[in-house]
C-alpha cells in the first residue's frame, strides 16, 4: 500500500502578486514540494482547514473567504464574508465546524461567524468581542492584540491569546447562538506576549508560545463544576537566547501524530523541536538549530515527521530539512524554494 498523497497550502501577503494561497504537491519520500496551483486572494494572513477536512478558510483584506477542497487538493471558492473590522491574523473553527473564529491583531477583536454545514459557506457574524487594555495610551504592549483563537478539544471553551495585554482570555461558547461569555483568564508573565496556542491530541494539555519571553508554557487543562481550570506545569525556553531583546518566538506546531512540538524563533532564525511526554504533557528539547533564512514565521514537520519545512518571511524562501532523530539534528535537504512573504503552512492528506 503506497503512502497517502498530500498537498500543502501556504498563505502569503500579496505585494505585487495577487495569488495569496499557493498549493504544492508534497513529495513525502524526498521531503520536497512541487507547485501545483495558486489562488487569487489578497493578503492571506492565515488559513485553516475545517475539522471535517472538507473546507479551507482564509483571512483576506475583505474579511474571510471559504473554499471547497477538491479531490486533487485544488481549491474552489465558495464565498466571502466581512468581519466588520480590520484584517485578521488567525482563524479557526470549533470541532463541529458550526462557527469560524477570527482573531483581530490590529483592532483587538474576536469575530464569530456562522458556518453552513451543507456548503461550508461563511454566514453572518454571531458575536464580536473586544479585548480591553490601556487603549492608545501605550504602544504595542498594554494594547489588545489578539494573535490566536483556539477551542479546547472538548469543544466547550474558546481560548484567545492576546500578546498586547499578556492574557489568554477563556470564553464559554454558546453553540446555538454562536456567542461568547468570558469565564476565565490565563495571566501570562508581564510583557511575555503570548502569540500562539495549541492543545495536545487528547486535549489535556495546553501549550502557549510567548513571543517576547521566547518560551513555551505548558498547562494542564480540566473542567470542574462546569468551569475551566488551567494549571501551569512547565516553562521551557524556545531559544538559547532566553528573554533576550531582538529575538521573537513565532510558530508553534504539533506533529500529526501528537508526539512532537515545533517552535521557530525570529532574529535567531532557528527552529526548536521538542518531544511531548504523552502521559505528563511535559516537553523535552531535542534540538535548536538555524533554518537558513530570515524570520521563520511558520515551520512544520511533514506528516510522517521525517522532514521539516520553514517559511522564511523576510528572505522570501522556504527551506527544507531532513530530521535526524538519532543525532537530534536537521540536515539541509535540497535548494530553497522562492516564495514572497509566506505566513503559514498546512499539510492536507488527500482521501
Amino acid at each position: 500500500m503506497g503512502e497517502k498523497k498530500c498537498v500543502a497550502y501556504v498563505s502569503t501577503y500579496t505585494m505585487g502578486d495577487k495569488h495569496g494561497i499557493k498549493i504544492y504537491d508534497v513529495d513525502m519520500e524526498n521531503g520536497r514540494f512541487f507547485e501545483k496551483g495558486e489562488v487569487e486572494i489578497t493578503n492571506s494572513s492565515y488559513v485553516t482547514i475545517s475539522h471535517n477536512r472538507k473546507y479551507l478558510y482564509a483571512i483576506t483584506d475583505f474579511g474571510v473567504e471559504s473554499f471547497k477542497i477538491l479531490q486533487d487538493g485544488n481549491l474552489e471558492r465558495i464565498n466571502r464574508a466581512s468581519t466588520n473590522g480590520m484584517r485578521g491574523c488567525y482563524l479557526s473553527t470549533d470541532y463541529d465546524d458550526k462557527f469560524l473564529f477570527c482573531a483581530g491583531y490590529h483592532d483587538g477583536k474576536i469575530t464569530v461567524l456562522r458556518l453552513d454545514a451543507e456548503t461550508g459557506a461563511v454566514g453572518a457574524i454571531t458575536d464580536e468581542v473586544f479585548h480591553k487594555g490601556l487603549g492608545s495610551i501605550a504602544e504595542r504592549s498594554f494594547r489588545p492584540h489578539i494573535s490566536c483563537v483556539k477551542m479546547t478539544r472538548d469543544n466547550k471553551y474558546l481560548c484567545a491569546a492576546d500578546l498586547g495585554i499578556d492574557y489568554v482570555n477563556v470564553y464559554r461558547v454558546d453553540h446555538e447562538r454562536g456567542t461568547l461569555r468570558q469565564v476565565d483568564i490565563i495571566r501570562c508573565d508581564l510583557e511575555s506576549a503570548p502569540r500562539h496556542l495549541k492543545f495536545s491530541e487528547d486535549g489535556r494539555f495546553l501549550y502557549i508560545i510567548s513571543e517576547m519571553k521566547n518560551c513555551i508554557d505548558v498547562y494542564e487543562y480540566h473542567e470542574e463544576n462546569k468551569m475551566p481550570f488551567f494549571d501551569l506545569i512547565q516553562t521551557v525556553p524556545t531559544s538559547d537566547k532566553f528573554e533576550v531583546k531582538g529575538v521573537a518566538a513565532s510558530a508553534l506546531n504539533i506533529s500529526n501524530d501528537g508526539k512532537y512540538i515545533l517552535a521557530s524563533t525570529a532574529g535567531e532564525n532557528s527552529v526548536t523541536l521538542f518531544e511531548i511526554n504523552q502521559k505528563s504533557g511535559e516537553l523535552k528539547r531535542l534540538f535548536c538549530l538555524p533554518i537558513s533564512g530570515e524570520y521563520p514565521k511558520d515551520a512544520a514537520l511533514f506528516p510522517d515527521n521525517r522532514h521539516l519545512v520553514s517559511l522564511n518571511h523576510e528572505s522570501n524562501t522556504m527551506t527544507f530539512f531532513t530530521v535526524d532523530y538519532e543525532n537530534n539534528c536537521i540536515i539541509m535537504n535540497g535548494k530553497e524554494i522562492p516564495i514572497k512573504q509566506a505566513n503559514c503552512i498546512i499539510f492536507h492528506e488527500l482521501d
